[in-house]
């Protein structure tokens, strides 16, 4: 390679390097609601929200028109979160070591030409099964860097003094978006087919890309990028280890994910083979249990700290929500249920990720979180097989009380040493 080609090449790894915000003091955090930045963000999580919810429940929906198998809408599930399992301590090590909305922007750039891809494919008629799985994985790798980048960067916006609002906010956006996805999916694929579905969400990446340039860099709040070295990329193993109630409120997110976190392959099934509603009734059900999620979320921001015990309590009412949702006898029963299912869901994660932030240093909270999302999502891809295989074997009604069974088993398994933990802490410190 030519000195000029390294020189090219050392000023483009500087300029990625190099943090965006600048040295000048950013506002005060008071209300998050009052900083303009976090206004944009805000924006850019419901229509990130919205637009990925959308796709999600497309691709979910074309697969199980593709296959009539459950099983085949559990392995896309799989697809899309498996990677984030996979390749969690590498995105969260890019994370640390690069500007966050600079992240943010490739990943939506990526996201937007995988949706405008899959909906000319649709559109010509080619369609096979294996071309959604391909762009699940896909999807799956992007937002494995991109989530815990997006997390972070809420850090950057607001601050430590106003991040367990502001997460509860973002939340509570994200899950109105969520509200409003499948809601305009299941219009787009009743009217219009997948292939609009498809196109829109590239439309709304694009609409986030210009959200996230508005952001002002210089009122961002400096955080330091983490230093390259020996270690750098198991380091957040080593601190989360090094912490039990870290490491138990993450285990307890990556099991709540295995067992519980499967409604794309429950609510497919519910709408196909229970209650007759097709799309429109699986809309339906994600958007039921988004305005559940809307309402825990809400209800989460506005409680200054569950701590532990509250997690755990939420986790296990997750369980209880979910299984008792099987049981119901009409649909209007199932969907009064898909509320509380959701009010529990997004009460639990609300608080175990503010807790797991505000627990992270910031130097190395971009491979603390790349280890809870991937483990909450990595779990979740397995529990869409498993949910899947239960369906398929036992029928939705059985596969859903043991994945509740399971969650409110989890609950108090990680309560128990939790409360073990605390036990012995006391007496480290005085022995």
């Amino acid at each position: 390679m030519s000195p000029d080609n390294n020189s090219s090449s050392s000023s483009l790894f500087r300029r990625l390097h190099t943090p965006e915000a600048s040295e000048h003091p950013a506002p005060a955090p008071g209300r998050p609601f009052r900083n303009r930045n976090y206004r944009f963000y805000l924006t850019l999580q419901f229509v990130g929200s919205t637009g990925i919810t959308m796709q999600r429940l497309a691709q979910d929906w074309l697969v199980l028109q593709l296959t009539g198998s459950s099983a085949a809408v559990g392995l896309a599930v799989a697809l899309q979160f498996l990677p984030m399992l996979l390749i969690g301590p590498l995105s969260g090590l890019v994370v640390d070591l690069f500007p966050k909305r600079r992240i943010m922007l490739a990943c939506q750039a990526v996201v937007a030409l995988l949706a405008a891809g899959l909906a000319a494919w649709v559109a010509g008629g080619n369609i096979s099964v294996w071309v959604v799985y391909a762009c699940c994985v896909a999807l799956g790798v992007t937002a494995a860097i991109e989530g815990p980048a997006r997390q972070v960067f809420i850090n950057e916006v607001v601050g430590d003094g106003g991040l367990r609002p502001a997460i509860g906010l973002n939340n509570a956006v994200g899950q109105l978006g969520a509200l409003v996805g499948p809601a305009l999916g299941g219009i787009l694929i009743a009217t219009a087919g997948s292939a609009a579905a498809f196109a829109a969400n590239a439309l709304l990446c694009m609409i986030v890309m210009a959200l996230i340039m508005s952001i002002r860099a210089h009122e961002l709040f400096r955080i330091p990028l983490a230093q390259r070295g020996k270690g750098a990329l198991l380091a957040g193993f080593g601190y989360v280890r090094e912490r039990p109630p870290l490491l138990l409120v993450i285990l307890l997110a990556g099991l709540l994910g295995a067992f519980g976190m499967n409604g794309p392959v429950v609510l497919a099934a519910f709408a196909e083979d229970v209650w007759q509603n097709g799309a429109a009734g699986f809309g339906l059900f994600n958007t039921l249990s988004a305005c559940g999620a809307l309402v825990g979320a809400l209800l989460a921001s506005r409680l200054r700290s569950m701590g532990r015990k509250g997690i755990v309590a939420a986790a296990a009412g997750f369980g209880v929500a979910q299984a008792v949702a099987a049981l119901m006898p009409s649909v209007e029963s199932f969907m009064v249920m898909l509320l509380v299912v959701g009010l529990m869901t997004l009460l639990f994660l609300t608080s175990a990720a503010t807790e797991v932030q505000l627990q992270a240093g910031p130097h190395i909270r971009g491979r603390v979180m790349a280890l809870y999302l991937p483990l909450l999502m990595g779990g979740h891809a397995l529990g869409g097989l498993l949910a899947g295989w239960l369906t398929e074997q036992f029928g939705v009604r059985t596969g859903l009380v043991v994945t509740g069974a399971l969650c409110v088993l989890s609950a108090v398994v990680i309560g128990a040493l939790l409360w073990i933990n605390g036990r012995r802490r006391p007496k480290a410190v005085g022995g």
